[in-house]
């Protein structure tokens, strides 16, 4: 067979047709090099991840599996870019090794209107739904009528990946779009793992499942809790830096073509642990909640706080379905809390309305001490095409350096910079006149 082109067969096509159908499998080390991942560039510069051939598939499949309760036949529906690792992980290699029908999503949870995931779920009748706490939010913002609009009966368990999803969001998530009757899995992963680490499923006798929580370490997972000394945190309702104690089969395997930031980024801070950059609590049961980047502990006149914590607060306003909170250097404080608010559409209250029930609902849910010093309104909020919130840009921002923002190349829409740079710009202007 031939291609023609204006009557006229490309040298190409011969070429082609030349070509065995069937190429036969190369026979591959374990240790090879499966693919290399950069990382998002959220926090920092963004780095190559390599990951090798056996261990990241056996772990992909068996937490495809058991997390999600994969049963042969169901229709697999994780709407995660395929180009960042959860896409890697959850639309290709874990549900294709389990032989599952897996779903491959390429638009925006927006587009052409804000029903564009649940009209997928009818069509396509998907049995388990995976997707980001940023796209819940920003959904969240639109109403329950875009949901409610189309058949989700297929549904029996949904996931939630990417950051630590916030208590409204988790409620919306289960009651309206899950209908109150599938399990919704907060789960706690990175690139560098390779698959999930913590989830509420699998567990015994499907135990509770506590909201907004990660709760359980998967199978070889050890996590621990370590302090500023580098000494273990024992016992429950304590927290620390989450390190994991013993190596398991998805971990990466170096930095491509820098080894040794790879032992200095994950390695080195803890000698003999894998330190994941990011906090936890753990409670006296022994679940395990993610309270956000280490990165992201603000120290607000000598009391430590997770910003995951402030956007918790602000997020239970029912106007607000998202928010962004930073820390920038005070001059008395210390440090202080910069907050970038997302409303919802068809507000009644005035902006400075909200912003006075945010600062109250901060001090009665946290304390004063933690009520954010500015409390920008925002249309949108920056996030990388793997729907994580680019928080470095916003640390410039707060930080008042809105000339040299980076390297923003990973953003889903660069666009959303100029809308924040004017409010900003706007902001200060008004704050100078008062």
């Amino acid at each position: 067979m031939s291609l023609l082109l204006r009557g006229r067969t490309t040298k190409s096509t011969w070429e082609m047709a030349k070509a065995e159908p069937v190429c036969p499998p190369e026979t591959m080390d374990s240790e090879d090099m499966l693919f290399m991942l950069y990382t998002s560039g959220s926090t920092g510069k963004p780095k190559g991840i390599v990951h090798t051939q056996a261990g990241y598939l056996l772990y992909a499949s068996l937490t495809h599996k058991y997390v999600f309760d994969y049963k042969q036949g169901d229709v697999f529906g994780c709407v995660a870019d395929i180009g960042w690792i959860t896409g890697h992980s959850y639309v290709v290699y874990g549900p294709l090794c389990n032989g599952a029908t897996t779903v491959l999503f390429e638009s925006t949870p927006t587009y052409p209107d804000p029903g564009r995931y649940w009209e997928t779920v009818e069509r396509l009748r998907i049995n388990q739904f995976y997707g980001a706490p940023t796209a819940i939010r920003l959904l969240l913002k639109y109403g329950d009528e875009w949901v409610k609009k189309y058949d989700r009966s297929s549904l029996k368990l949904l996931g939630s990946v990417g950051e630590p999803i916030n208590h409204e969001a988790w409620e919306w998530f289960y009651n309206v779009v899950g209908e109150g009757r599938c399990d919704l899995v907060d789960t706690w992963w990175q690139t560098e793992t390779g698959g999930i680490c913590i989830s509420p499923r699998p567990s015994e006798s499907d135990g509770e499942i506590i909201p907004a929580m990660a709760m359980r370490p998967f199978f070889g997972i050890r996590p621990t809790l370590l302090n500023e000394n580098g000494k273990v945190i024992e016992g429950g309702d304590v927290s620390g830096a989450l390190c994991i104690a013993q190596a398991w089969p998805g971990m990466a395997r170096t930095i491509y073509g820098d080894h040794q930031r790879f032992v200095d980024a994950y390695f080195k801070t803890y000698p003999g642990y894998y330190f994941t950059g990011d906090g936890a609590y753990r409670s006296d049961e022994g679940h395990y909640q993610i309270t956000g980047r280490m990165d992201d502990v603000i120290n607000i006149s000598g009391h430590r706080l997770g910003t995951a914590e402030i956007e918790d607060a602000l997020d239970e306003h029912p106007d607000v379905p998202e928010t962004a909170v930073i820390g920038f250097p005070h001059d008395i404080k210390g440090e202080a809390a910069f907050a970038f608010v997302v409303l919802k559409d068809g507000i009644t209250l005035t902006e400075q309305a909200i912003k006075e029930d945010l600062k109250s609902i901060v001090a009665t849910k946290i304390a004063k001490y933690a009520i954010p010093d500015h409390i920008l309104m925002v249309k949108r909020l920056p996030k990388t095409r793997s729907g994580k919130i680019m928080r470095r840009v916003l640390r410039k921002i707060a930080g008042g350096n809105t000339e040299d923002l980076g390297d923003i190349t990973t953003l889903e829409d660069p666009t959303i910079i100029t809308e924040i740079l004017e409010a900003y710009h706007k902001y200060k202007t008004e704050e100078a006149a008062k």
